[in-house]
C-alpha cells in the first residue's frame, strides 16, 4: 500500500476548491474527516498518496489554496511535513 498522506484546512471552502483542482488534475483523492490530533478549523480534510505530493504542492502554489498543512501518516497518527 502507497504511503497516505493529508492536507487540513482552515476553511470549507478552501478543501472544495481544493478538491476541485486536485480532482480536475486527475490525482487520485479522497475526502477524509480531520482527524482529532489534527488542529483545523474545518472538519474536511483530502486524502492522497505520498507519490503524488509534488504534482499536489505544485497546485496548492500555483493556485494559492490556503491550507492548514500536509500531513503525513505515521502508524496511527498524522505527523505535519
Amino acid at each position: 500500500m502507497q504511503d497516505e498522506m493529508l492536507i487540513a484546512f482552515d476553511s470549507t471552502q478552501q478543501a472544495l476548491r481544493a478538491e476541485m483542482l486536485l480532482e480536475y488534475a486527475e490525482i487520485e483523492i479522497d475526502i477524509f474527516p480531520t482527524p482529532k490530533g489534527i488542529t483545523a478549523g474545518c472538519a474536511i480534510s483530502i486524502q492522497f498518496f505520498q507519490n503524488a505530493l509534488e504534482e499536489v504542492k505544485k497546485i496548492i502554489v500555483e493556485q494559492e489554496i490556503e491550507i492548514r498543512g500536509i500531513y503525513g501518516k505515521h502508524n496511527e497518527n498524522y505527523i505535519l511535513i
